[in-house]
């Protein structure tokens, strides 16, 4: 048996948690393969599991995503190949190390054009905006959509997203680099809410009828006012709690607010499938060899200063995706 190098946590708390480790690394089982990672991501997703806001058994290594090389396959293992370049956005967590036995099913055969980093930077955050335009709500050329973080991995993402489908994007950031950041990547417009009301400014945007759908990861701080930017019969898709989880609220809200409706969808619910995760993987490849969608790698971290990079993203100082390098 082998061993590899992991970012592992013992109990829920800050970034001082996150140990490097040594583990022991077997033989993948049926439906399992063995990757070999060249780098791996870095998501949001990583620090609500680490602070305990989505409990992990413990101890666990955190990670979500990456990208690598297929080492060994398990038996009953098809649409891969030894040698083959893959990446993946998997649950459960596990990325942040040198090399996984994992499950097969989500793990998808990368292009050659698409390198290793981009690959483990592209995953999550890509398949996030798949589901997000082409999934969770009927979405077509000429809607218009709000996104808050839109500067972030998953924002610009979903600004080259919206432009290539003809989709109205208005942007939210925290600063004026930010937001000049965003609408590079295709926003229609953008909002700076440090210095600007949000709602009353898409209501301005959209004659004062609202948008039809509001994209929301930063949960509790926005919520109200994402419902108050919408159209009646509009939908808000509240998918990550970068500020704190949503609070429970009134139902009656959503009727007297002009009939709303609201979601909590998460990828794993929409990746579960195999296919359904393989053909998701396709279009955003399609989408990103096209050169319609091109990822931003704004922060690359080695293994070890995982901690660092926690920080740096909880500051909200991180722009585009980050990464980790083994």
């Amino acid at each position: 048996m082998t061993e590899t190098k992991a970012i592992q946590f013992d109990a829920p708390g800050g970034p001082e948690v996150l140990k490097l480790v040594t583990l022991p690394l077997g033989e993948p089982g049926p439906g399992q393969v063995r990757v070999r990672h060249h780098a791996c991501g870095l998501n949001f997703i990583d620090i609500y599991q680490r602070a305990g806001t989505y409990p992990l058994p413990l101890p666990h290594v955190l990670g979500m995503e990456g990208a690598g090389v297929v080492e060994a396959l398990g038996e009953g293992v098809t649409h891969l190949a030894v040698g083959d370049r893959v990446a993946y956005a998997s649950a459960p967590p596990g990325a942040y190390c040198e090399a996984r036995v994992m499950n097969a099913a989500q793990v998808c055969r990368l292009p050659e054009s698409i390198d290793f980093r981009t690959g483990a930077a592209m995953m999550l955050q890509g398949l996030t905006v798949q589901y997000l335009f082409e999934r969770t709500v009927p979405l077509k050329a000429g809607d218009t959509v709000l996104f808050h973080a839109a500067a972030g991995g998953v924002g610009l993402i979903a600004c080259q997203w919206a432009r290539a489908k003809g989709i109205r994007l208005i942007g939210t950031a925290g600063t004026d680099e930010k937001c000049a950041l965003a609408k590079e990547h295709g926003a229609s417009e953008v909002i700076n809410y440090e210095r600007e009301d949000f709602v009353a400014r898409v209501r301005e945007l959209t004659d004062g009828r609202g948008v039809d759908v509001v994209m929301d990861s930063i949960g509790a701080a926005t919520f109200e006012r994402s419902l108050d930017s919408l159209r009646p019969l509009g939908m808000l898709i509240s998918f990550g709690n970068a500020s704190g989880k949503v609070p429970p609220f009134d139902l009656g809200i959503l009727s007297a607010k002009g009939s709303l409706q609201v979601t909590r969808p998460t990828l794993f619910t929409h990746i579960a499938d195999h296919a359904t995760c393989q053909a998701m993987a396709a279009e955003l490849f399609e989408m990103v060899e096209s050169g319609k969608v091109q990822i931003r790698i704004g922060q690359d971290y080695a293994l070890a200063d995982v901690a660092q990079a926690h920080r740096d993203m909880e500051a909200r100082v991180t722009t585009g995706s980050s990464v980790l390098i083994p």
